[in-house]
């Protein structure tokens, strides 16, 4: 017997038809003769692969990875709008999902009528609905349209009330999926802050977003899929490492093959006297570059982590001579904690990109770990800042 906001996936499988297929003779053929060879069946390809996983009631999963991965499809399994060709799901208690903008909520009905419906689904009497009523009104920042009907909001209205109406009818289960994306930055702050009281409150989630960030501040587990397969389940920082490393590298194959006019021969990162970088000490990067003719260039470094969104940017307008050139940067009080980062690198003109921004180095900072903050608190950039706290009683 599973308790109130307890998951169970055991083996899950799923497949879609593939997409129709040309009617003319040709690719019949062919289609005849591979099935003579006895080669597999192409009608159908697998979005899901032997999936297992367990949340206990009050635990925060997010999931993480590239698109068609298959974390929406899970989420519409275990919301039941789906179901798995092999394989089981249980999800125990009332489940609240908001998967797609207008998932659960009627376009002909008012926002007020769409709450009452809503809360009759997740099995709630009338009663509990019109208690949380002007809480969910109040939320969603729709006082004046409560009346209208939905298919006459807009998209972010639309998500505004979805979101208050599955957050605050008290499910024993949350799904949300990105569409937080559409909604303000103000009201995905709201969101956040919403998704910690609920788990506060014992409330499971399972999150899905391309937002890392908000994943980390969120989620105390993650699960990474890649093509259908979990990679990896574990904490959610571990997790989220291993995801921005592999995006690092994927980066680092689509990079630049010729470099353009330029040509990055070397990128080396390091610390004094040649160790690895540490917190708050000098961080020298070291480019050499490779140009047929005199050029002018702007030249661009940046850190990240995991993405081309980079941490920190540093960039210098040089006369490039015909040859190699080696340029040598220094950083002064390197503000990243310990941790896996990328030396990104670029260089321009204002006409083109002479070395298009692309992953040149990996590389580690050695240092204090990155501090804790409070669920629902986005750190958008792990920085390290020193700080010295005084308090006087008064």
């Amino acid at each position: 017997m599973l308790r109130s906001g307890e998951i169970h996936a055991d083996h899950v499988w799923k497949r879609f038809k593939s997409d129709r297929q040309r009617m003319l003779l040709r690719d019949q053929v062919d289609r005849l003769a591979a099935r003579m060879k006895g080669e597999s069946d192409t009608r159908y390809r697998m979005v899901l692969r032997d999936i297992n996983f367990r949340a206990e009631p009050g635990e925060a999963v997010g999931l993480v990875g590239a698109n068609g991965s298959g974390k929406s499809t899970l989420l519409k399994i275990l919301t039941r709008v789906m179901y798995p060709y092999a394989g089981s799901v249980a999800v125990a208690g009332r489940v609240g999902a908001l998967i797609e903008v207008r998932a659960g909520i009627s376009p002909d009905l008012t926002g007020r009528e769409n709450i009452f419906v809503y809360g009759s689904l997740l099995g709630l009497p009338r009663r509990e609905v019109a208690r949380r009523f002007d809480e969910i009104v109040e939320f969603a920042e729709i006082p004046e349209a409560i009346d209208r009907q939905v298919k006459f909001y807009s998209s972010g209205m639309q998500m505004r009330l979805g979101f208050a109406v599955a957050a605050f009818l008290e499910p024993d289960v949350l799904l949300v999926d990105e569409v937080l994306a559409v909604g303000d930055a103000s009201f995905q702050q709201k969101c956040l802050q919403r998704m910690r009281e609920v788990l506060a409150s014992g409330t499971t989630l399972v999150f899905v977003s391309h937002d890392l960030a908000a994943v980390e501040a969120t989620c105390s587990r993650g699960i990474w899929l890649d093509q259908g397969v979990v990679q990896t389940d574990g904490p959610v920082s571990d997790v989220l490492a291993s995801y921005r490393l592999a995006v690092e590298e994927q980066a680092e194959l689509n990079g630049p093959t010729n470099g353009g006019l330029l040509n990055l021969l070397k990128a080396e990162v390091r610390g004094p006297n040649n160790r690895v970088p540490g917190t708050g000490k000098t961080m020298t990067a070291t480019l050499v570059i490779e140009t047929p003719i005199a050029t002018p260039a702007n030249i661009v470094i940046g850190v990240s982590q995991g993405t081309a969104t980079p941490i920190f940017v540093v960039r210098r307008d040089q006369q490039l001579a015909a040859g190699e050139t080696e340029i040598n940067c220094d950083m002064d009080h390197l503000p990243l904690p310990r941790g896996n980062y990328c030396l990104w690198v670029g260089a321009f003109d204002k006409k083109r990109d002479l070395l298009s921004w692309h992953p040149a180095r990996r590389f580690e900072v050695s240092g204090p770990a990155a501090q804790q903050v409070p669920k629902a608190i986005v750190r958008l950039a792990p920085l390290h800042i020193d700080s010295k706290w005084r308090v006087h009683k008064r």
